[in-house]
Order: structure tokens, then C-alpha cells, then sequence
């Protein structure tokens, strides 16, 4: 591979956290070509993990998300082309077409383009609004701060994005109630086990969780929603939100040659092409763990950051990586913190191993085959952070009892 040269040009498709992190890779790495970062929205780059969070909960103003400053963007001297959807990419001319017809023509090309928000549509109203972009969820504040307290909320869809939404609302004086398809929520996600012990949080902090709901429509009327159940139930709610995962939009890459498959394929230096990467959410890469390599896609914030670490230093230097990376992730719902490392199967065994459920405060470990493959922990994160050597090399279950780095 050829390195980075300052007579080069990178093309950053995709200006959220992913795509950000490339440019200040880079421009670390010693990068000193150019640089142009394009984004569908018209926002300088920010935090999406906040917008259901602190922007929901009115305890942070939108613009606090932001996470390039006009200084920043200054001083890493990236051309921005904002607010315009990249259409199609020429790979072997390292070029980018853009929805007004212009095309961007550089030596290399990063794909940061992310997930969006998964469209939940009925037959009375069409699209429900959902809660992925900052103009997401300005307009819905805007609704909520249109309601008088107590009023109802219909969240639909229990998983981290739902159940954060249902927390702040509360926290707004409003009645959120989240109606989750599943036998429990995040089922998929941690398993069975581990998800039964979730779903007593909503409860405790005062959230009320409908499980097994089959909706048919949404009915508006003048005085708010009409929700249908497939059981003959009804339920009226001031406000609607559809918070039921992510999806990828990869068909402006149909016909690129590059491989797709639930995602962008990548080796192991997240290259899909000559000149052309993939990172963060749009990226299927090869993840090396203890237990050998597994191709993934994984939807956390530092998986994104590490992942433009990785091919801004791959790029400029040579370097693939060493290390092991332990993907992170967490999430803050019903009063308490969620967190877990690795990236277990919901299939995998569950070893409650500190703390119990009834308290509220609990680490455990996933397992494969006797060994360690992720660790989950609510409102223990001490604990969590103390594990994280389990999952760099290859631990059994019954060396970590035996170590129990979690009660250091």
C-alpha cells in the first residue's frame, strides 16, 4: 500500500462521528494534503448518543452535541460540502457524486456514512417521527413542549434508543409508555437472561413497559393518537415515537463493485477497495477477539472512533493494528447505566458474578464454549472497567472466578 502524501486528496463521505474522527486522525498522523468532508445534513459534525439523552430531557441545548467548533474546522483546513447526499461513487477514479450533480475527485476515499433511523410506518399517518438527527429531535421537542405534564407518550420499540426517550420524558413531567414487540425487551441484544433482569427497570423508576404489543395503526385526530392493537386494545397518546432500531442505506454504492453484504466488506485494515475504506456503522469488518476473527458489524460510538484511528493511521504510516480491540458501549435508562464490553451473542451463557438484580448493581460475564466473549454491567462501572484484561486474551470462566479482577 502506498502511504499518504501531501499531494494527495482523502474524500470523507459521511460528517458525523465517524467521518470527524478521520479528519483529526489525520491531521494527528501528520496528513497535511486535502481533505473534504461531506454530510447529508447541513450541521457541522456532532454527538448523536447525547440527542436522546440530555437534548430530549431539555437539560442540554441542541448546539451543545457539536463536535467540531468553527475553530476546529478552521484548523483542520477539510473543505466542507454539507447538506448534500452523496449519490454514487466511482471507486477506480476515487470520485464522488453529489445530489446537485457536482463530483469530488480525490486520491482516496473513506465511508463514514452510518446508520439512520428505521422508518416505522402505518397506514393513517404514514411515517411516526423518530429520533436519529439533531432536526429530529428539535422537531420533537417542539410537540413535547406543546403538552401539559402528565401527558402520554407512545414510544414504540423498548431498546436502548426507546428506553432512553422513555427516561427523558419522564424526566420532562410526562407520562412516557413503551410498547415493545417482544416477549422483553433487548432480547436480541443480551439474551434472554440478562434481559429479564433489565425489565424490571422501567417499573422501579415509574416508566410503564407494555410487552408483546402488535400494533395495526395510528389514528390522528384533533386531540392527539389513536394506537390500534391487533388484541382489539386501544391506547390515546398526546405524542408518538417510533424508536425501532437503525437501518443502512447503502444502494447509492449498488454497482460500485465493492461488496456488500449488511454492510460495507472490509479487511482487516478496513480497506474495501484500493484507496476506498469503510468505518463505523457501514462497515462489516474483520473482528479479532480471543476466540479468532468473526465478521461483524457494530453499531458503538467507539467502534466508530477507533475505526477512524485504525485507517488514519493505516493510511499515513502503514501500520495496521496490533492489539486487540474491545468494542464499548453503554447506555444511560430508568436511573441507571447500562455498560458492556465485547461483543457477545445473545445466545451465549450469562455468569452473574457480583452484585445481584434486586439491588440494582450487577456485573456478569457472557461465555462461549467456557470462554469469556463479553461482560455487561448495570451501574457498576468500576467493576466493568476493572474486567476489561478478560476480554484481551483468551480467559475461561473458570480463570476469571479465579482472578476476579472485578472486586479489586
Amino acid at each position: 500500500m502506498r502511504r499518504l502524501a501531501p499531494s494527495d486528496h482523502v474524500i470523507v463521505v459521511g460528517a458525523g462521528l465517524a467521518g470527524w474522527r478521520v479528519v483529526e486522525s489525520l491531521r494527528r498522523e501528520g496528513f497535511t494534503g486535502a481533505l473534504t468532508l461531506i454530510g447529508d445534513e447541513p450541521h457541522a459534525p456532532y454527538d448523536r448518543p447525547p440527542l436522546s439523552k440530555q437534548v430530549l430531557s431539555g437539560k442540554w441545548d441542541v448546539e451543545k452535541t457539536t463536535l467540531a467548533s468553527s475553530a476546529q474546522l478552521a484548523e483542520s483546513a477539510a473543505t466542507l460540502r454539507l447538506g448534500l447526499r452523496a449519490t454514487r461513487l466511482d471507486v477506480e477514479g476515487t470520485t464522488v457524486e453529489l445530489a446537485d450533480g457536482s463530483l469530488v475527485t480525490g486520491t482516496h476515499v473513506v465511508l463514514a456514512t452510518g446508520s439512520r433511523a428505521r422508518a416505522f410506518h402505518v397506514d393513517s399517518v404514514g411515517e411516526l417521527a423518530s429520533l436519529r438527527t439533531r432536526d429530529d429531535v428539535v422537531r420533537f421537542g417542539g410537540v413535547l413542549d406543546g403538552l401539559i405534564p402528565g401527558s402520554v407518550v407512545a414510544v414504540i420499540g423498548g431498546g436502548f434508543v426507546g428506553a432512553e426517550a422513555a427516561t427523558s420524558l419522564h424526566t420532562r413531567g410526562l407520562r412516557p409508555i413503551v410498547l415493545e414487540a417482544a416477549a422483553r425487551p433487548l432480547l436480541g441484544v443480551v439474551g434472554g437472561e440478562v434481559a429479564t433482569w433489565l425489565e424490571r427497570l422501567p417499573a422501579i423508576a415509574g416508566v410503564e413497559l407494555r410487552t408483546n404489543q402488535r400494533l395495526l395503526d395510528v389514528v390522528r385526530d384533533d386531540v392527539g393518537y389513536e394506537l390500534l392493537f391487533n388484541d382489539g386494545t386501544q391506547l390515546r397518546a398526546s405524542a408518538v415515537l417510533a424508536a425501532v432500531g437503525s437501518a443502512l442505506d447503502t444502494s447509492w454504492l449498488e454497482g460500485t463493485g465493492l461488496v456488500i453484504d449488511d454492510g460495507v466488506v472490509v479487511d482487516e485494515n478496513l480497506q474495501a477497495a484500493a484507496n476506498v475504506a469503510a468505518i463505523g456503522d457501514v462497515a462489516r469488518f474483520l473482528w479479532r477477539s480471543s476466540l479468532g476473527e468473526e465478521s461483524v458489524r457494530i453499531e458503538h460510538w467507539q467502534v466508530a472512533i477507533d475505526h477512524a484511528a485504525h485507517v488514519a493511521k493505516y493510511w499515513v504510516s502503514g501500520e495496521g493494528r496490533a492489539e486487540i480491540m474491545v468494542p464499548y458501549f453503554w447506555s444511560d435508562q430508568y436511573g441507571k447505566k447500562i455498560q458492556m464490553l465485547g461483543h457477545p451473542h445473545p445466545s451465549d451463557e450469562v455468569a452473574l458474578v457480583s452484585g445481584t438484580p434486586e439491588e440494582g448493581k450487577w456485573l456478569a460475564l457472557f461465555c462461549r464454549d467456557g470462554v469469556v466473549t463479553g461482560i455487561i454491567a448495570l451501574s457498576h462501572p468500576r467493576a466493568l472497567m476493572l474486567s476489561k484484561e478478560l476480554l484481551t486474551t483468551r480467559t475461561t470462566l473458570d480463570d476469571a472466578l479465579g482472578l476476579e479482577p472485578w472486586i479489586a
